[in-house]
């Protein structure tokens, strides 16, 4: 089929002003802005007047009653509008005539003629003729935009009815020009309705080569409003047979809600079915809901294994809702549930997904959050859920609440004058935490007897402190914490006598049951500067700030007689002291801690700085760069304890290098005391042995990034999209949705490059044995030209001496046509997978694939 060149026919129909006219032509003075001219209604002549206008030239002949209008002309009457470079205005026979003309400088065809009728979809045409009274019109070389893409004619008629009949006409979602030297649908002829779209013989174009396949004919539905469909499925086998994967139905619901059901057949028994729901309203909310279900068989027909299918099942809801909807109060939600081994038994459900498929957990979170009393009460409220895959383990908590109270100074006056009292400085705050949990089994969770296991409590924590100045470079602080726990079980503990000896048993006594504690604490803590100074070289200057501070603290022995929290256990006859329990073990909020406190606590913080002179520069002399962003120690002294008065020193870190494009973290423990030859700590010095402290933890944990400006771009429209969430599609926000979950899988052309590592490090050693472990994981991407980007992730394991799951991923942009590889060629999770298909959502049909994983070899 040729394809119509646009100024083909438009340059036989070029017409410019006859100055032999002069004596029955008005023609308006060039350059003229704007000038409009108005036709008003006649007796049984047209129902509304036609406004012009033009901004070159107007020339109007009054003989023949037409108007010809350049440069940026314009014709409305009543919904139609005209706009073009050169329109022909007959008054007499109520027609139009429209065109563009050809620049003289550029030679281009230009000021096509753009017409808009009503709500319909604008039109582009290289001219066009149009009776604005019968509605009537014909154009030539017919451009615009259709169900989700661009059809192009050489010739469209539209008659009174608003039917438009075209030829040779090409449907592609690609908007180049010539659509089809990337790929389109040729339609020899068609019909377009208000409703309906109808064809004639049709055949997909790619490349400009015509392929042999092709349709009598075709029918599209174009409501004007959401509807129902049916969803194609794709075709293939696996090692479950032959498959009929994702035959489904769509159904537009209403305005806010649509719902997408498909089902997968196997011919060996297996099926999966799947339920995914969209629903938003503006400046409301919006979210998403996706149930799986899947019935998968294994094993060879007629065995046990096959005979007992696997059932299966996922559950992902996400709910967001806009600050806007209801001031002062959020509900959100993000659930990922089901059966632990839906994404071992399920393939297809990993999608070639190297997260999921290495997933060993799925948590979820539904919350609730009030602001009240002009801001002074905070309250939130939260259903979890959390799932161990690999152990098959769940904990829930149904629900999970805090109040909370924001600080206040009750001694102080709103009409104050001046500064505060040392009175005036005392605070008060208020929080309330309540859970009702269980942590069970995934094959126990729905069995009556594990619901009498669910633990339930409430925390109640009172803060009361104050802070003052004193002699101006100390500043100290002072505290009373009161905290209080309510509960509903208490846990007893005896000894019994068994044909295996004595052994402790428990059980649980139902019943109201309060526990409290509470601990006074006061401090100084002030900060000194130290500075050294360079006369030579860049270096300026080494600045050194430490944070030193010392607390005085006291608790009572709440595991005293007295106070009946702590019992011995029954029935216990040994000679040494009965052992002691607390009846609050386990539950959800502890118990008060054993043994009197009164000891001081003390910490040291550091901060280095250099100050190196400018040379990137001009306006600044020199530049700070941290060294030691912070150095921390902390530890205790309990004067009241029998043995082990000092405790451990912890230790931690930050630091930045490369221009803060590497941060280092890291953090450890110093044990003061020694070891026995069993390995166990015992109430002497190490320094008595004239060894420092040993170190029992340390951890490092480092990552770096490398990357060209344009991802700072790239972030930066993120951030912005994410604002403005409420305003995008149902579509762009799920797009949005998957590359907020994984940035890395976004694939931006206009980023060249981008290397990111990250390192961890950790060793511990508690007894005599100690255990190492540090890991190594790298990702990026690069373009190797414009169109082409590569895309890596791996890593390695030291303890192992292994690498990590690896995947490649090449892209290649194809302007209307993607073309993506992925490929993970080591590991357990071997796969690779190829395809190409045509980037428009309509078309999502249209493609090809080709892919073998872990799962089969088809």
């Amino acid at each position: 089929m040729g394809y119509f060149h646009p100024t083909s026919y438009a340059q036989q129909l070029i017409l410019r002003p006859d100055s032999t006219k002069r004596d029955t032509t008005l023609q308006l003075p060039l350059n003229k802005p704007d000038t409009t001219v108005k036709k008003t209604t006649s007796k049984g002549g047209l129902e509304s007047e036609v406004l012009y206008s033009a901004e070159d030239s107007i020339i109007s002949d009054r003989q023949t009653n037409i108007v010809k209008m350049y440069g940026k002309a314009r014709v409305k009457y009543q919904d139609m509008e005209l706009d073009a470079d050169y329109i022909q205005y007959d008054q007499k026979n109520n027609t139009l005539f429209a065109k563009g003309l050809i620049n003289p400088k550029t030679k281009r065809y230009t000021g096509r003629p753009l017409f808009k009728q009503g709500s319909e979809q604008p039109i582009t045409t290289d001219s066009l003729f149009f009776n604005y009274k019968s509605k009537k019109g014909k154009s030539y070389g017919v451009y615009t935009e259709a169900e989700g893409g661009y059809l192009q004619a050489q010739q469209f008629k539209k008659n009174e009815y608003g039917e438009g009949n075209f030829v040779h006409g090409v449907y592609s979602s690609c908007n180049l020009p010539y659509p089809h030297n990337h790929f389109g649908i040729n339609i020899t002829k068609g019909i377009v309705t208000e409703k309906q779209i109808i064809t004639g013989p049709a055949y997909l174009d790619i490349e400009g080569v015509p392929l042999p396949l092709g349709v009598p004919f075709g029918f599209f539905p174009k409501p004007n409003k959401r509807s129902g469909g049916l969803l194609f499925p794709t075709f293939g086998e696996d090692v479950r047979g032959f498959f009929m994967r994702d035959l489904g139905y769509y159904i537009g619901l209403n305005d806010y809600w649509d719902l997408a059901t498909r089902g997968t057949l196997y011919s060996k028994g297996s099926y999966e079915l799947s339920s995914a729901a969209r629903y938003r309203k503006n400046y409301k909310y919006d979210g998403s809901l996706n149930f799986r279900f899947a019935s998968t068989r294994n094993g060879v027909e007629g065995t046990e294994a096959f005979k007992h299918p696997n059932k299966d099942f996922n559950l992902t809801w996400s709910h967001s809702q806009s600050p806007l909807a209801n001031p002062g109060t959020t509900f959100s939600a993000s659930v990922n549930a089901g059966t632990g081994s839906f994404f071992q038994n399920v393939p297809g459900a990993v999608a070639y997904n190297p997260t999921e498929i290495a997933r060993n957990t799925l948590s979820s979170s539904i919350s609730y959050g009030k602001v009240f009393y002009d801001g002074l009460f905070n309250f939130t409220s939260s259903l979890s859920h959390s799932q161990d895959i690999e152990l098959g383990t769940v904990a829930l908590q149904l629900p999970q609440f805090n109040l909370g109270m924001t600080t206040i100074n009750p001694f102080d006056s709103k009409d104050r004058a001046g500064e505060q009292k040392w009175y005036q400085r005392i605070s008060l705050g208020y929080t309330m935490q309540g859970s009702n949990s269980i942590n069970t089994t995934e094959s126990e969770l729905f069995d009556r007897e594990t619901l009498k296991k669910f633990q339930n409590g409430i925390r109640h924590d009172i803060p009361i402190s104050m802070s003052l100045n004193v002699a101006k470079f100390f500043q100290f602080n002072s505290s009373i914490n009161y905290s209080e726990r309510w509960y509903l079980q208490t846990k007893r503990t005896s000894m019994i006598n068994t044909r295996d000896g004595f052994r402790d048993t428990s059980y649980m006594v139902s019943g109201f049951s309060r526990v409290y504690d509470y601990s006074v604490n006061s401090g100084f803590s002030t900060k000194l500067y130290g500075k050294f100074n360079f006369k030579k070289g860049n270096l300026m200057a080494l600045r050194h700030v430490m944070t030193p501070s010392i607390s005085a603290n006291y608790q009572p022995d709440f595991g005293a007689s007295r106070y009946g929290f702590f019992r011995n256990v029954a029935n216990d006859t040994s000679t040494v002291a009965p052992r002691r329990y607390s009846i609050y073990e386990g539950s959800l909020f502890g118990a008060p801690s054993v043994g009197r406190v009164a000891g001081i606590g003390f910490s040291l913080d550091n901060n280095v700085e250099a100050k190196v002179r400018s040379t990137a520069d001009s306006t600044k002399s020199s530049v700070n760069i941290p060294i030691l962003q912070s150095l921390t120690f902390s530890g205790a002294y309990n004067f009241a304890a029998e043995s082990f008065k000092l405790s451990t020193i912890g230790f931690s870190g930050r630091t930045a290098l490369f221009k803060q494009k590497m941060g280092i973290n890291f953090y450890g423990t110093l044990d003061p005391y020694q070891l026995d030859g069993r390995g166990q700590r015992i109430d002497k010095f190490t320094i008595s042995n004239g060894k420092p402290a040993r170190l029992t933890n340390f951890g490092l944990s480092t990552d770096f990034s490398l990357n060209s400006t344009a991802i700072k771009s790239r972030n930066k429209n993120l951030n912005q999209l994410e604002a403005n969430k409420q305003n995008l599609t149902l579509q762009q926000q799920d797009e949005l949705n998957a590359i907020s979950r994984d940035p890395n899988a976004f694939v931006d052309f206009n980023v060249p490059w981008n290397i990111s590592a990250s390192y961890s490090f950790n060793y511990s050693k508690n007894d005599l044995k100690a255990v190492v472990t540090n890991t190594l994981n790298f990702y990026g991407d690069f373009n190797v030209t414009p169109k082409w980007k590569v895309q890596y992730t791996s890593g390695y394991d030291f303890q192992r001496n292994d690498l990590s799951l690896t995947t490649f991923s090449i892209y290649r942009d194809l302007h209307c046509w993607d073309l993506s590889f992925r490929w993970s060629p080591i590991g357990p999770y071997k796969f690779y997978s190829m395809d190409l298909r045509v980037k428009a959502s309509i078309l999502q049909d249209l493609k090809l694939s080709k892919r073998r994983d872990f799962y089969n070899n088809f």
